[in-house]
Formats: structure tokens, sequence, C-alpha cells
């Protein structure tokens, strides 16, 4: 057996084992009850699940807790009891499960990796609450000294600085809203040009466009699908982080789903 047959062979054995692992810990909540670990000689629901599965005495914890609180929320239950969803998942998504969310939340998890499901959870909470998107806080901008010096000289000679910042903040806008403007003709590569990149970062930065989001942006998502526009229209690009980038491709794969189903 050469590297490559043993490396794909470990990786084939280690994506089956978590499987059964998931189907096994879906298993324990109706053991529990039914108390079916005694034809096995075993004292409690832990020492069952420890010498079948592994599993250590908070991972039952946590199986058993989701399964009383996924009582009135049925296709939660399901997806615990048959393994179609992993416990972690399950674990992320549980402190804000209702039955109004609940086949939202289902769909996905069973989509989504669980560095996205922290996230579209995180989404979700902040979707949710009263608290307005955006509150008054404190603003610390960190300027260089020439740029403090020359705008105190201004405000000495009693030139209001704000309308200057606000002129020149202005002014940024409209130039990016005039690049944007420009007629964008179909791409002959996938790969977004440098030039619209560099549009982006002018009017996005370096972070994420979602609002709520500060993590580093990581690719441009075409908000209209490259495949049917062939273009890079940077009115229909957002940078996002990956996490956003792969919910934005769970949300529009929905949304082909239900189109065809029409």
């Amino acid at each position: 057996m050469n590297d490559k047959e043993l490396l794909e062979k470990a990786v084939l054995f280690g994506k089956s084992a978590m499987h059964w692992r998931q189907l096994f810990i879906g298993l324990l909540p109706e053991v529990n009850r039914r108390k079916l670990y005694e034809k096995k000689n075993c004292s409690s629901i832990f020492e069952f699940a420890f010498k079948f599965g592994g599993l250590s005495e908070e991972q039952v914890r946590r199986a058993l807790n989701l399964d009383k609180k996924f009582e009135e929320l049925p296709s939660l239950h399901a997806a615990l009891v048959t393994g179609e969803v992993s416990i972690n998942k399950l674990l992320r998504i549980a402190a804000i499960a209702t039955p109004e969310n609940e086949e939202k939340l289902v769909n996905a998890a069973r989509i989504l990796s669980n560095r996205a499901i922290e996230t579209f959870v995180r989404d979700e909470k902040q979707n949710g609450s009263d608290k307005p998107e955006i509150e008054a806080k404190s603003v610390h901008v960190h300027l260089n000294d020439e740029v403090k010096l020359r705008l105190a000289e201004l405000q000495e000679k009693g030139i209001n600085i704000n309308e200057i910042i606000l002129a020149a903040l202005n002014k940024r806008e409209l130039e990016i809203a005039e690049e944007k403007a420009m007629p964008v003709g179909p791409a002959s590569s996938r790969a977004v040009p440098v030039k619209t990149e560099r549009l982006m970062e002018k009017e996005y930065g370096t972070k994420c466009s979602i609002s709520t989001c500060f993590k580093p942006s990581e690719v441009i998502h075409h908000t209209q699908t490259f495949a049917l526009s062939h273009k890079h229209d940077p009115n229909y690009l957002a940078p996002l982080c990956r996490e956003h980038h792969e919910i934005a491709h769970a949300i529009n794969l929905k949304v082909r789903e239900k189109r065809f189903q029409r």
C-alpha cells in the first residue's frame, strides 16, 4: 500500500466512523428511557456509551439534554435521533430553536459546516434582537501625526474641518458610484479582475461586507449568479468572510431548489 492509498483509506474510515458515531449518539436517549443498558450489564447509560461507543459522560449528557429540549421540536428531534445532523451542530442551534424556525435551522445544519453554523446562529440572534443593528457608540479614529497637525492648523484658522472631512467622504462615495456605473461586458474567466477587486476594497475595505461581521473578507461573492450572468458587475459583488460565503451559497441553493419545485 503506497502513501496515497493509505491516506485515502484513513480518510474514508475516519468519515465512516464519524457517521456511525452520530447514529450511535442518536440512539442513546431511547436506550436510556428503556434502560436497555442493563441488558448489557451496564450500571448506567454513561457506562454503556463509553463501553460501546467510547463516549465521555459529558457527550452523553449533551445528547440527553438535547433530547429533552427538542421534545416540542419534532424536526430537530428527528435530526438528533436519526443522526442526520451532528450533535455539535445541534448544540449550536439549540439556543435559538423555536417551533417557528426549527425547519430553517435543520435545513441550515444539513448544509453548513460547524464554523458557518456558528456565524449563522450569531446572525439569527442579531436579526431577532430588539436592539438596533447599529448602536450609538464612541468612534475611535486613528489619525497619523501629519493629519492631526494639518486639521488642527485649519481649525485654528476658524475653518470648519467637519465640512472638509464630509466633502472628502462624499467625493469618495461619488467616485465609487461612478466606477460602479460603468458598463460591464461578458467575462472571459470566473476570476474577478484586479481592477474590480480594488474597487471592492475601496468600497468595503478588507472586512466582510456583512454589517454585523468584522472578520476579514476572503472571497468576492457574486450575488447575481455568475453562471447565469457571465459578468463581474460590481453592483452584484460582495466581499465576504469564508463563513458568510458558505451561508450565501447555501441560501442560493435553497432558492434554486424552490424554483425547480414550482
